[in-house]
């Protein structure tokens, strides 16, 4: 039942382009009719000049197109330059922004190597205080022994 159905659907179609194909016939056939009664049969000279304004008219329009195609590109240059100035722009204010940044960087940098150089001194001198003292320690354990080697002598006889 289903390939019957389908097998009439594709006879329709088949007669329809048939048909189709009739008429156009027929139309082409009149058309055809109606070009010889009415053709207008010129001389050579107008023939050739009919040309070639035909073909300068073909030129002249070929020429239109290639202008408004060159048009778009310099209107798409024009938006590219405007858009590389735009991005050239943003590129130095981030270029001035990362100098001022390293800048501040590098003013940072250098306050926290004069405050290192001064923890520095600072702990040196310090430590010499703390070795001058360590000297003296020294000096009096060894007055202390030496007192007190007397004394232990002296207590001893």
């Amino acid at each position: 039942m289903m390939t019957m159905t389908g097998d009439n659907e594709k006879g329709e179609r088949w007669s329809g382009a048939m048909t189709n194909l009739t008429e156009m016939s027929s139309n082409l056939e009149s058309l055809q009719k109606l070009l010889l009664t009415k053709a207008v049969f010129v001389d050579d000279d107008t023939f050739s000049k009919a040309s070639l304004t035909a073909d300068q008219a073909r030129s002249i329009k070929l020429l239109q197109q290639r202008v408004e195609t060159l048009e778009r590109e310099v209107d798409a240059a024009i938006t590219a330059a405007a858009r590389a100035r735009s991005e050239k722009r943003q590129a130095e204010a981030a270029q001035k922004a990362a100098e001022s940044r390293a800048q501040q960087l590098t003013a940072e940098l250098e306050n926290t190597t004069k405050v290192f150089k001064l923890h520095m001194e600072e702990l040196r001198a310090k430590q010499e205080e703390i070795q001058k003292r360590d000297e003296d320690i020294k000096l009096l354990e060894a007055i202390i022994r030496t007192l007190g080697g007397k004394e232990s002598l002296s207590t001893s006889q």
